[in-house]
This record gives structure tokens, C-alpha cells and sequence, in this order.
């Protein structure tokens, strides 16, 4: 490995086999979270992040206004 990260001008031998254990997994050859997972998990992540923040704005939304309905409302 040493050698052909030397010869690739890879940082380090960790690099490479990195990129041939991931090349694996994404072969099926062996087990673990292939990269079109990994693309589709952090997607997801990220969508429940913003419908969590939509969530939360729409329940103080909700809050203001049920509060203005209780509110006595006086005719000028």
C-alpha cells in the first residue's frame, strides 16, 4: 500500500486503503454503508433537519394566533 500511495502521490498509505475498502463496500464485495447511502443518509439528514425548523415555526405561528383569538378585541 506504501508503495502505491508513494507512486499515486497519495498523502498516505491510510488514504488508499480508505479508498480500496470503500470501493469494496460499493462493489458489495464487503459489508458496510456503500456511498450512494452515505449521499442518500446525508440528504435525509438534512431534509428532517429543515422540516424539524419548518415544525417548530409553524407551532409558535399557531400559538400567536390562538393567542390573538383569546384576546378581547375592542371596536373603534
Amino acid at each position: 500500500m506504501q508503495a502505491v500511495a508513494e507512486k499515486l502521490d497519495i498523502g498516505s498509505s491510510e488514504t488508499l486503503r480508505n479508498w480500496v475498502k470503500q470501493h469494496e463496500i460499493d462493489a458489495g464485495q464487503r459489508p458496510g454503508t456503500t456511498t450512494e447511502e452515505s449521499v442518500q443518509l446525508k440528504a435525509l439528514k438534512k431534509e428532517n433537519a429543515e422540516l424539524k425548523r419548518a415544525n417548530e415555526i409553524l407551532k409558535a405561528a399557531a400559538s400567536f394566533f390562538a393567542a390573538e383569538l383569546d384576546r378581547p378585541h375592542t371596536r373603534s
